[in-house]
């Protein structure tokens, strides 16, 4: 495969850096952007690295009013002696395109988009944090850029990867955050658009968020569309439990994010020999275990949060206390254990990490 040359602008005015300490998720983005066009007659074209700016667009571009977009997330991370790695890049590029089959937007070439990615952080290494549990978070997306008001999927599109350095996604850090169960909102169901990553299958979300937020509760835990009785997803996370010494997890039924944490989790579970099901799993079947006292632990997956323990639950204003309310041994060796490989640390047995090739930059095209 060929793949084209990336013309990279570099910016004149770099911004300031964030304290490390303070840099919460998602709020400072770094000095460059990747964009590359498409259109129906010259498909993907013209690839650039540019100086972070706002994107013109006009105001009847198709993504404003029927939001045919698809996104990802993944994250770079800087090791001890200086190297950058990616944690398995080319799953979130092929999910990426999964999600735009599903939206009608045109195929990426996965390895030209992975070159771009990795020029991209190369150009803005110096904005990778070091200090631990940061990392530099990337997000690639398209959006319709179409300037038309009819319901068809758009002749024109950009694909815009933008990089924020990141700490915790939650507050509480690797502690236990409490999670609303939703019995009144819908998310998704199968033949949607739950197992695609786009801006709608979140906005969906919103309402419930902000009413489980005011009732002091860090996400929602979604119930299927259809009988509201079978765990789906957390808002922002896979969702996983621990039960009489078995790992269940939520099956892909079509109406649930495939997760690349989720699998890698479900890998590391398998090296271990600890049992690991996937399984239609009933929110009764989660308050009978804790009443039983199998429920062992309960914990979330995702690029952002990594391994997040659940302390509790709250389904119809009953709550269910899960491990006392503290982080279990196996979310804690979970969490150790992926971050060490993410850092470099921690030997990579599966081969997820992909080193970003710092070779110089300058500000001609690469070929």
């Amino acid at each position: 495969m060929t793949i084209r040359p990336i013309e990279i602008q570099r910016t004149t005015a770099k911004k300031q850096k964030p304290d490390q300490q303070q840099l919460g998720f998602g709020l400072h983005f770094t000095d460059h952007m990747f964009i590359m066009d498409y259109s129906l007659t010259n498909g993907w074209h013209q690839p650039r690295i540019v100086p972070y700016q706002p994107i013109s667009m006009d105001p009847a571009a198709k993504v404003l009013h029927y939001g045919q977009t698809i996104f990802e997330g993944l994250k770079a991370y800087k090791t001890s002696d200086g190297r950058i790695l990616l944690f398995r890049p080319e799953k979130n590029l092929h999910r990426l395109n999964n999600s735009g089959r599903r939206l009608g937007i045109p195929p990426l070439d996965e390895e030209a988009a992975l070159d771009a990615l990795q020029q991209l952080v190369a150009v803005d290494a110096d904005w990778i944090p070091s200090e631990p549990g940061t990392s530099l978070y990337i997000r690639p997306f398209v959006i319709a850029t179409q300037p038309a008001l009819g319901v068809d999927p758009s002749a024109h599109y950009q694909f815009i990867i933008i990089l924020s350095p990141v700490g915790s996604y939650y507050p509480e850090g690797v502690n236990p955050v409490k999670i609303y169960v939703e019995s009144h909102y819908v998310r998704a169901v199968k033949g949607g658009l739950g197992e695609a990553k786009t801006a709608g299958n979140y906005a969906s979300g919103l309402k419930a968020q902000e009413a489980a937020k005011e009732k002091g509760y860090s996400q929602v835990l979604w119930l299927d569309g259809v009988h509201r009785t079978y765990i789906e997803e957390v808002g922002s996370m896979n969702v996983f439990f621990k039960m009489d010494g078995t790992v269940y997890t939520p099956a892909l039924n079509g109406s649930i994010l495939d997760g690349i944490t989720r699998g890698s989790i479900i890998q590391l579970l398998q090296k271990w020999g600890i049992p690991v099901v996937e399984k239609t799993i009933s929110i009764e079947e989660i308050y009978e275990a804790g009443r039983k006292g199998t429920l062992e632990e309960a914990f979330g997956t995702g690029t952002a949060a990594v391994i997040s323990p659940i302390g509790e639950l709250n389904w119809q204003d009953n709550k269910l206390v899960i491990h006392e309310g503290r982080t279990g041994e196996l979310s804690a060796k979970l969490y150790d254990t992926l971050t060490g490989i993410q850092s470099g640390k921690v030997e990579d047995p599966f081969q997820w990490m992909v080193e970003v090739e710092t070779r110089k930059l300058d500000s001609s095209p690469l070929v």
